[in-house]
């Protein structure tokens, strides 16, 4: 298995998540907060397990290579090696603490490769961390969520001499801004949505700093202030920090580049009035300051300031766009011989595609689907209208948000389902509809124009239908909605719009759930979890079963907060990323069937080990229309909501 893990820059609140914990102390102490984002570059590496040992090997940034380094897979060999201090300390000390909780085994990690800098406050120590602590999570499916992770990375590198910060293991969210609130011990995080990509520039000053000599000056001013040099570190890493974060958050959800970086340049204004008096001989940092002031690239940025615990390390500029980001990297390098990477905060991905595979023959409602398929049957709607249950899905999916909507249908039945969504109708048949009736043909037409129809050559299972898709789909995230349901909101969002709202804010995988009761478990699949704090509809996937029976569920598939009798099944929508599609491959492939035919289960669950998923109890009920017995429940409870 191949793992990236970026570096981290802080874009503002350096320094508070350290103060925001002396809380503990002086109430009086405005809490932390920060924004981070993930870098660019980051660590490479190949994981796979290992009987007994960690073996380790990295290569650094100038390309050499060191170890292999074997460590004996025991508390005493581990904490040992993490307090010694270098490389491998840091990977020592996460197994340690893994090991503390968890039975796991051993480990071989290949750190292939390095882009990132060291020692220039982007967190290549934590970076370190989270990746070892992911590599046990994933090869031993440990089911830790993106937060397990990080703590898990933070309690590893605390016994090894870094003095890494709070935030510092905040890379393990990826490269998506995040802002964080330390609050005594308590630190809460808030991903943030960006909806235009930003540019930013990160450069190595190749000078050095004393973070240790920083973080201990500062530190002199907590946790009460004794003077006015105190008063004006705390106003600093408090109000003022507060209200800078603050204004950036709004800055980063609005996409405005020219505020994120006119704010950068007031945080460096007031860290140089109020901080740099507790340390001048660290961060006076006459090379960052002289940066900051190169005239060759003034009309190229919106603004910068320096990075971590600041002081001539490296500092960050917001570029006004990717060719002035380019022109500003050139610059650095040709003109100040300074490395500069390029950080480019990525726009929040939304899911614009909805998949329905419909492809099935219908069995159970044989012989009516000899005649008709399934997802042609009618169902009357509230408004009482006559619609096949298709064209409630499509409805459903473009009132939803979607841009364009691919049905899988067999190849036999390509050719009906062209003519409904997209043949219009003969003259004489138009003529007798009503006016209404009218308006619906062409908003009919409407919708086959936006809406492909694919054939799968062979009914090989849910799997291989989405699979039959991966043309279109192309490389995006996409919605799927099962064809042998319906579905109707409780609320004024559609149920579809409910998960693509959810995907949207967290962007990761996410299935819609709904509480079953116990004797109906065996006819879904079902999953296990851990609530997501403060939110009591949504769900950190840890398991997914298909149908399973009783017995199993009471033994793996408890939730909490359900009755005894409860469990969470699969509503039949899910936001997938574009990896199940490689994965589904795989299984192809290696012609690994489930009941004779490619499960779309089984390729979830993989995608859970490695990207992790959510679940969230939908708003709404679902109606099945490919049994008999539901079909006709379905008919009479639809359109009575």
């Amino acid at each position: 298995m191949e793992l990236f893990v970026p570096g981290r820059i802080c874009m503002f609140g350096e320094h508070s998540d350290w103060a925001g914990g002396y809380r503990r102390i002086n109430s009086e102490i405005e809490k932390g907060y920060t924004i981070i984002a993930g870098t660019n570059q980051g660590i490479y590496a190949r994981i796979r397990p290992h009987p007994g040992k960690l073996v380790l090997t990295s290569c650094l940034p100038d390309g050499r290579r060191i170890g292999p380094y074997e460590i004996p897979m025991t508390r005493e060999a581990l904490l040992a090696e993490a307090e010694k201090g270098g490389f491998f300390s840091y990977i020592a000390g996460v197994a340690f603490q893994v090991m503390t909780f968890y039975p796991v085994k051993g480990l071989e990690i290949d750190n292939y490769r390095t882009d990132m800098p060291v020692k220039k406050g982007l967190s290549s120590s934590a970076a370190v961390c989270v990746l070892t602590a992911r590599a046990f999570n994933k090869i031993y499916d440990l089911r830790m969520t993106v937060r397990g992770e990080m703590e898990f990375a933070y309690m590893g590198e605390v016994i090894t001499p870094s003095r890494c910060g709070r935030m510092d293991q905040g890379c393990a969210y990826g490269n998506r801004p995040t802002m964080m609130t330390f609050d005594r011990d308590l630190l809460t995080v808030d991903e943030l949505n960006v909806p235009e990509t930003l540019h930013m520039v990160i450069v190595d000053l190749r000078a050095e700093k004393d973070t240790k000599e920083i973080l201990a000056s500062l530190n002199h001013s907590y946790p009460f202030a004794e003077n006015e040099l105190d008063q004006g570190v705390q106003h600093y890493l408090g109000k003022a920090n507060k209200m800078l974060v603050h204004e950036a958050v709004k800055a980063l959800k609005a996409g405005d580049a020219q505020a994120l970086g006119a704010l950068m340049t007031r945080a460096q204004k007031l860290f140089d009035q109020y901080l740099t008096p507790a340390c001048p001989e660290q961060l006076t940092a006459p090379i960052l300051h002289e940066a900051l002031r190169f005239g060759d690239i003034s009309k190229l940025i919106w603004g910068g300031k320096g990075v971590g615990s600041q002081g001539d390390g490296a500092a960050q500029f917001v570029a006004r766009g990717p060719e002035e980001q380019a022109e500003i990297i050139r610059l650095f390098e040709e003109v100040k011989a300074m490395k500069a990477l390029k950080l480019d905060i990525p726009a929040t991905r939304r899911a614009r595609k909805v998949l329905i595979p419909a492809a099935g023959f219908g069995t159970r409602l044989f012989p009516a689907t000899k005649a008709i398929r399934k997802e042609l049957f009618p169902v009357i709607g509230r408004d009482g209208v006559a619609r096949p249950a298709i064209l409630i899905l499509v409805e459903e999916a473009f009132d939803s948000g979607a841009s364009s909507v691919c049905i899988v249908v067999r190849k036999e039945d390509v050719e009906m389902f062209e003519s409904f969504f997209n043949a219009p109708l003969e003259i004489g048949h138009f003529n007798k509809l009503s006016r209404q009736s009218k308006a619906y043909q062409n908003r009919l037409m409407e919708l086959g124009s936006k809406t492909a129809i694919i054939a799968q050559d062979h009914q090989e299972g849910l799997g291989h239908a989405v699979h039959v898709a991966g043309d279109w789909v192309n490389g995006e995230p996409f919605l799927l909605m099962l064809g042998d349901h319906i579905y109707r909101s409780n609320s004024d969002l559609p149920c579809a719009r409910q998960l693509l709202d959810v995907y949207e804010k967290y962007q990761k995988n996410v299935v819609g759930l709904r509480v079953t009761k116990e004797s109906e478990i065996g006819r879904f699949g079902t999953v296990a979890g851990l609530w997501e704090p403060g939110d009591e509809r949504l769900l950190n996937v840890t398991g997914i079963a298909e149908k399973p029976s009783v017995d199993y569920a009471r033994a793996n598939l408890r939730v909490d907060n359900l009755a005894d009798d409860e469990y969470l099944t699969i509503f039949g929508l899910y936001v997938l990323s574009p990896s199940v599609l490689n994965i589904l491959r795989e299984h192809i492939t290696d012609n690994l069937r489930r009941k004779g035919e490619f499960d779309l289960t089984a390729a979830l669950d993989v995608m859970r080990a490695e990207e992790g998923f959510l679940g969230y109890v939908v708003d709404g009920d679902r109606f099945d229309i490919g049994v008999p017995q539901a079909y006709l429940e379905s008919l009479l409870e639809y359109p009575a909501g």
